[in-house]
């Protein structure tokens, strides 16, 4: 009884280790194909990612920022929404946040997020100037 239940748990361990190491893997070979640019392979890949981690936000990320490049904006900004709902303080989200805002031309929006990002830069913080330059540029088009 006691050799099976030790075989048992060895089985069960062995088995979780090579799931577990599966799922880093995806994460990756996606990261992998990301920087080659072979941006429908590391797509799927980082979507498989979520199936087995949806708490992931870095896979979320990378799937915004392949959305950015499709010009595919609903769903760049449903990737955004959904790091920043797993990590509030994530510094490239929020930025990729706020550039959609502005060119929603949704200013109050935009200067209300870089107020936040404000508080939580700390890689980024060069940001801040281009997003300030950026909201000046359109309060002078407004203003004319």
């Amino acid at each position: 009884m006691i050799k099976k239940f030790i075989l048992s748990f060895i089985l069960f361990f062995n088995l979780t280790f090579i799931v577990n190491a599966e799922k880093l893997s995806f994460f990756e070979e996606a990261k992998e194909l990301y920087e080659k640019e072979e941006y429908d392979d590391s797509k799927f890949l980082f979507q498989r990612n979520i199936v087995y981690n949806p708490k992931d936000s870095e896979s979320y990320l990378y799937l915004a920022k392949i959305f950015k490049n499709e010009e595919n904006n609903s769903e760049l900004e449903k990737n955004i929404n959904t790091v920043l709902l797993l990590e509030p303080k994530n510094e490239e989200a929020m930025y990729l946040l706020i550039d959609i805002e502005l060119q929603r031309s949704n200013f109050s929006k935009a200067e209300e997020l870089s107020e936040d990002f404000k508080k939580i830069c700390s890689n980024l913080c060069d940001k801040i100037a281009f997003i300030n330059k950026r909201l000046k540029e359109f309060e002078k088009k407004d203003a004319s």
